[in-house]
Order: C-alpha cells, then structure tokens, then sequence
C-alpha cells in the first residue's frame, strides 16, 4: 500500500504542483528516510498515529543529531505528503499540527565589493571561448542575483536586448524580469554571436540553453557542478582565500545595493522572494557601513 500511494505522491508533486527537479529530489530524499525508518518499526504510512510520527522526529533529533534546519526541511516533506493522503485518500492529516523547530538566523555570507572587483577581473584574463563562456556565467550570477539553478536553465529567448531585461525562471515556476546593465548585454550579444555554437559542436545555432554542453551526445544545460568548480578556479586565481559558493554572489549583490541605498521591496522584486521578511536579513549584515553612517550623520557622535 505504502508503495502505491508514494507513486501517486510523487506522480502529483512532477505533474501537479509542477516542482523543480531539485525540490522534488530532496522530498523524495526526506520521504525515503522517514519510510525506512517506519519499516524498521513494521509501521504502515496508512495506519501511522501522530505518535508514531513524534517518535520519528525525536529519532531525527536525538539519535541523528540532526540540526533544526535539517529537521524542518524533512517536517516540510512531511506536511505536504501527509496533505496529500488527507486531500486524496481522505485519511488522517497526521502532520497538520507539527510545528517547526526554531531557528538561528544565519547571517548571509558574501563578498566585500574588493573581492567582488577581484573576481571579476580574474574572468578577464582568460580569452578563449571557455574564458569568455565563464566571465559571462560569473558576471551574471552578480549583476542579476539569480540563483545558481535559475542561471543555467537560462535560454536565448528569455534575453530582452531592447529593454535591457533577462525573464527569469524562479521558484514554483514563477517568472520574473531581472534588469541587467546594457554591458551585460554587449558581452552576450559578442558572446551568443561568436562563441555559442561552438559548445554544441555546430556551426550554427541547435539548442535555446545559453550556457549548452554536449554530453553523450546530447545538448544540455550547463550542470551545478560545473559552475561551482569554474568560480572555484576563479577564486583562486583572483588571490581570494577563502571558499567561495554561487549563492553568495547572490548574497553579495543584495548587500551592496542595500549599502548603496536600495529599498527592500526592490530587493524582493529582484530576487524573486516571496516574503518581505526574507530580504530583511541583509539590514544586519553590513553592520560596519552602518557604523560610518552612524558616526558620520549623528549630530552627538
């Protein structure tokens, strides 16, 4: 039976709720572990109690050592397959009233507008079409503050050289416009012009991915992990000692345009957050420019 209603669950979550293949992969992952720990128990998904689901946590919790961050991650799986069941198979919906762990609210990690200017530069040295390739994919992740996942399923047709804008395919299957400096532009028109085609071993254009790659024969888009390991070769030739990830280019360019007097409603727009409160935790980060301003403008400091 519990094989039964996982495959209508999963069917539901590709062809309903139409989520990313990433948001699908880590509810299967979460989905998986907690049903492997209920056959261990000989406990069916159907004839569960809310007891049954507490001692599952408890187990995340105490036995795994799991943070509170990963547990609400497999608590958020759990809500939606049990409000499936609930909705479709009108059992009980045993996760309703499960409440969150709470959390410490991390401070973005993100790059000073010296390492920022450092990076860039590094992606100038290199003039083949990989060099120019890659100075596009790291110019974009920082001017646009698009997520790693949203940049390397950009297509041609979502750039807008008239307007100066790029669509961008978000979260939930939500688009989004993103205006992106007219330099930007100047780069991707010599770029798409002179360099595209040659990522997919033709002579002309064959596929709408911007960043293609040719796999087993195949054109794909550009993986995550290939872009992760072109800024890690980029750190290090930039002389940044540091480990540097994709998604703090996004973090560094939300507080470089706060510092730069941005609002955060613009923030929100430009991202792609759902919640005001998301964009609220780049005001406490830049707590040094806040204390410029502070003894600069205060009339008593």
């Amino acid at each position: 039976m519990s094989d039964h209603i996982l495959t209508k669950f999963y069917t539901y979550l590709l062809t309903e709720k139409c989520v990313s293949a990433n948001t699908f992969s880590a509810y299967k992952r979460d989905i998986d572990q907690c049903l492997a720990y209920l056959n261990q128990h000989n406990k069916a998904l159907d004839k569960l109690t809310i007891e049954d689901i507490k001692d599952y946590l408890r187990y995340l919790k105490e036995t795994l050592s799991l943070s509170s961050r990963s547990i609400t991650r497999k608590i958020s799986a759990l809500k939606v397959l049990f409000s499936y069941m609930h909705e479709r198979l009108e059992l009980p919906n045993l996760a309703e009233d499960l409440t969150f762990p709470k959390l410490d609210k991390k401070l973005p990690n993100y790059l000073s507008e010296q390492e920022v200017r450092q990076l860039l530069v590094a992606t100038q040295n290199d003039t083949s079409d990989l060099g120019i390739r890659n100075k596009i994919l790291i110019y974009l992740l920082y001017v646009s503050g698009m997520r790693i996942s949203e940049l390397i399923q950009l297509q041609l047709s979502h750039l807008h050289f008239d307007t100066g804008f790029i669509d961008v395919l978000g979260k939930g299957g939500k688009m989004r416009m993103v205006p992106v400096p007219q330099a930007i532009f100047g780069l991707l028109k010599v770029y798409i012009e002179s360099v595209h085609s040659k990522f997919t071993n033709s002579g002309a254009r064959s596929t709408d991915y911007l960043f293609p790659i040719l796999y087993a024969g195949k054109i794909k888009a550009i993986t995550r992990q290939a872009v992760w390991g072109i800024l890690k070769t980029l750190c290090k030739k930039s002389g940044i000692e540091r480990s540097i990830f994709p998604h703090q280019l996004r973090h560094s360019l939300a507080t470089h345009m706060l510092k730069n007097g941005a609002d955060l409603r613009s923030l929100q727009i430009l991202l792609g957050h759902e919640n005001l409160a998301t964009v609220q935790i780049y005001t406490h980060v830049e707590t040094s420019y806040l204390r410029t301003v502070y003894d600069k403008k205060h009339p008593r400091s």
